[in-house]
């Protein structure tokens, strides 16, 4: 928790409520320990895809398919692709996007970037932190000129603000590849990046015309 529980339980007591199937997907999601996306983060793109209204979306890091299905149920008219490569998320996700419209790409998501083309009005990053360095690149290209790329999880619990050494060894080396994904982000010529204390802390990028 990166912003004091009292507030982040009031602003939650202000969101809009899900559609039935979505409030059930959460708690069941929730139950199984699926990392999904936590509720003020939800009203953060809601906000976000009514203000922008993307025709394109990709996200990369599908889950069991609650994120996209939430994006979906906002703004129905944009067309979402979404990747993901862990077996056991997909059996869940390709039942729970079945019938809706969203393209699901199933692979690991460095490889299946490299291949796409074309152009995104978003991408939503919201997959193995410690990758995202690797899918940086392709997610600038990926970028429609105008776009915005959404990344999740950015601050660690608040660990990111601290040293290497203060957190646990076993979580170095994601704490540095971190470091390095968001100074690249907020110091290259072309991209204006704001980090954003809501959920884990979320990076949003705007690609310059």
């Amino acid at each position: 928790m990166i912003v004091n529980e009292l507030i982040t339980g009031y602003l939650a007591s202000l969101a809009h409520e899900l559609p039935p199937e979505l409030e059930t997907l959460k708690i069941r999601a929730r139950a199984g320990q699926v990392p999904i996306i936590r509720d003020d983060m939800l009203e953060f793109i809601r906000f976000l895809l009514m203000k922008e209204k993307p025709k394109t979306i990709l996200e990369i890091g599908t889950a069991v398919g609650f994120s996209a299905l939430f994006m979906h149920s906002v703004l129905p008219q944009a067309r979402i692709t979404t990747v993901e490569k862990v077996e056991m998320r997909l059996r869940e996700a390709r039942k729970n996007l079945e019938g809706s419209g969203i393209e699901l790409i199933e692979g690991d998501a460095e490889e299946v970037l490299a291949k796409l083309e074309g152009s995104y009005d978003m991408i939503f990053l919201d997959a193995a932190k410690g990758q995202y360095g690797k899918f940086l690149p392709d997610c600038k290209r990926l970028l429609s000129p105008g776009g915005v790329m959404l990344t999740d999880n950015v601050l660690l619990e608040g660990t990111i603000a601290g040293s290497r050494f203060a957190v646990e060894r076993r979580d170095r080396t994601i704490h540095e590849r971190m470091r390095n994904y968001l100074r690249e982000l907020t110091h290259t010529e072309g991209y204006v990046t704001v980090i954003i204390p809501v959920g884990d802390g979320a990076a949003l990028t705007y690609k310059e015309l």
